[in-house]
């Protein structure tokens, strides 16, 4: 190797080190590196930004998209109510998470997968009084074992398969072609979770479920042609609920308090809460709620992707202290309707509507995106918290998941490309309004695109520099020549790269140096790429490995340890599952 082979060796391991040791974002990492590659001349500009063109790259983004279509349209939503039910253990709770979680991570990236559930499982947790920290680590597991059944499921993928296309021009790999070695890992991990998980997670759940809570009142409306009329209270989900409660039911002139729970609802009930904004907000997203029309004018005309959630604080200076909701006429002085209200951090009895406004009481709007703009320069409302939270499309859940099966179904036929087919999902997904164009472009998450693209620019300079050549050769001698042993120390390789750095940045680093071996052996590269996408998404040990597993950290309440002492055995199992599948199930000498 001459200069520019050394140079490269020393950047990737001065990148991970970053990683490992530094709070620096993994993104600005890489594009650092990237830059110093293209500055030093080791790279031209085409090969530096390579990446950003990418198919697997555009794939994911297009994923992204289409994840956000589900959610937004309030699919999760109908998932959750008919799948997750009401287990009386801890292990009926997981079962009921896997099921759904791991078909759904297969098919849809499983961090935005995550990143909805969590609200939601959390919630849930509550309602049937079992601990979120026996419930988010599996969560994060189950996403990561379903992400290992198609190509779609997981950016790592993607990315592997994408720079596989690049190196060896070939056409890549099939939608279902991993599923061979992670349906069986998917299906042995989820096991050994239900067998020994609820035992090993700690019991970490709120021991005062509303302390140093602000509780709002919070009205609202039943819906005159949504499923909950002719629901009981019970059966409608509106009992139980932890951190809101149903304080009252005003029907017409009449007020129903205390409710009980097989009262039964009719079209045009206002149900008047008590709780956090948080759990407000979670209330809001079901299906046959709207916001209650307390001051006689119709509900906000604009459409539903352009309202959004804002919290504030009535100024000193309003013009409406001292008058009520209702006779403030809010909604059409504003262009907001007012969702709930709060006064020194405990509920107001009464109706929204009659409620005298003071200064210091905290508001919780549904307003248009120009009220925000407007009270950056007003002085009737202090802005605290625009929750950026859109109403569900309830109506467009079903369409939502036409689209993603028609995509899955052609993808899998082979009629037409991943690529293509993620590109049409995300714009129907637009077109048939599933999503707001707001929604979509939140979805793309910059620094992980950024961070997987600038990636690539690592693998490139590996390969044209000779490193992969000289660390393939390595890897041949350390295996004495034995296909089995190198297909082991790949994966070896791979799972504790995973775990120090991200596990899209130990594949990309990983797919040249073992394209080298396989070819300078003669060997199958097909269940060495393999073994890349099981090690880089097996990741369980730490929450740093896997994206998902530090997205569950703060919502379960974990301590490092407790990733350490579940983690462990699941990176053996699945990575014992995953050798002998492949070492059983491939040729590895037969070179393709």
């Amino acid at each position: 190797m001459d200069w520019s082979g050394w140079f490269s060796l020393f950047l990737v391991f001065a990148v991970l080190a970053t990683l490992i040791f530094t709070r620096i974002q993994a993104y600005l990492v890489m594009m650092a590196a990237l830059t110093l590659l293209s500055v030093t001349g080791i790279l031209t500009p085409d090969e530096a930004l390579s990446g950003f063109g990418n198919s697997g790259l555009i794939t994911v983004a297009a994923m992204f998209v289409v994840a956000t279509g589900i959610h937004a349209s309030g699919g999760i939503d109908m998932m959750v109510k008919h799948l997750l039910g009401r287990p009386k253990t801890a292990r009926g709770a997981m079962l009921r998470v896997f099921a759904p979680v791991v078909a759904l991570s297969g098919y849809l990236n499983n961090t935005p997968v995550v990143a909805t559930m969590i609200p939601a499982l959390n919630a849930w947790a509550k309602r049937i009084d079992i601990a979120p920290s026996k419930l988010m680590i599996p969560l994060s597991y189950g996403a990561i074992l379903g992400g290992t059944l198609t190509l779609i499921g997981t950016s790592t993928n993607l990315v592997v398969n994408g720079q596989y296309q690049a190196i060896t021009g070939n056409e890549g790999f099939s939608l279902f072609s991993i599923a061979a070695v992670g349906l069986p890992a998917a299906l042995i991990g989820v096991a050994f979770m239900l067998i020994f998980f609820p035992r090993w997670l700690p019991d970490r759940r709120e021991k005062k479920p509303f302390g140093n809570l602000r509780e709002f009142t919070l009205e609202v409306a039943v819906d005159n042609s949504g499923p909950l009329v002719g629901q009981t209270v019970e059966d409608a989900g509106l009992r139980g609920l932890r951190r809101v409660y149903l304080v009252e039911i005003e029907r017409g002139d009449r007020v129903i308090a205390p409710v009980r729970s097989d009262e039964k609802l009719r079209g045009g009930d206002r149900l008047v809460f008590a709780g956090d904004t948080e759990a407000i907000s979670d209330l809001l997203r079901m299906r046959g709620i709207v916001p209650s029309d307390h001051d006689g004018e119709a509900t906000l005309k604009t459409g539903t992707e352009e309202r959004r959630l804002v919290e504030v604080v009535v100024s000193p200076h309003c013009e409406v202290i001292g008058s009520s909701i209702r006779d403030a006429q809010f909604r059409k002085r504003y262009g907001a309707a007012v969702l709930a209200v709060a006064r020194e951090g405990q509920r107001v009895p009464g109706n929204l509507g009659s409620i005298k406004l003071k200064a210091g009481d905290s508001l919780l709007l549904e307003a248009r995106p120009g009220f925000v703009l407007r009270q950056r320069y007003s002085k009737d409302f202090l802005l605290i918290n625009d929750l950026d939270a859109e109403s569900p499309r309830h109506e467009k859940g079903l369409t939502a998941w036409l689209i993603l099966i028609a995509i899955v179904l052609a993808a899998g036929a082979g009629a037409i490309s991943m690529l293509n087919a993620s590109l049409l999902g995300a714009g129907a997904m637009l077109i048939f309004r599933c999503c707001s164009v707001n929604q979509a472009q939140k979805s793309l998450d910059l620094p992980v695109i950024i961070t997987i693209a600038a990636s690539f620019a690592l693998g490139v300079a590996l390969q044209k520099t000779g490193v992969a050549g000289a660390i393939a050769e390595t890897v041949i001698s350390l295996s004495q020549g034995h296909p089995w042993l190198m297909l082991i120390l790949v994966y070896l390789c791979v799972s504790t790269l995973t775990e120090m750095v991200t596990n899209n940045a130990a594949a990309i680093i990983m797919v040249p140096i073992v394209l080298q071996m396989t070819a300078s052996a003669g060997l199958n590269p097909e269940p060495f790429m393999f073994a890349i996408m099981m090690g880089a998404s097996a990741s369980f040990a730490t929450p740093l490995g896997y994206q998902t597993n530090l997205m569950v950290y703060g919502p379960g309440g974990y301590q490092f340890s407790d990733y350490l002492k579940v983690g462990l055995p699941m990176n053996l199992l699945v990575g014992v599952v995953t050798i002998t599948i492949l070492l059983t199930g491939w040729d590895l000498a037969a070179a393709t």
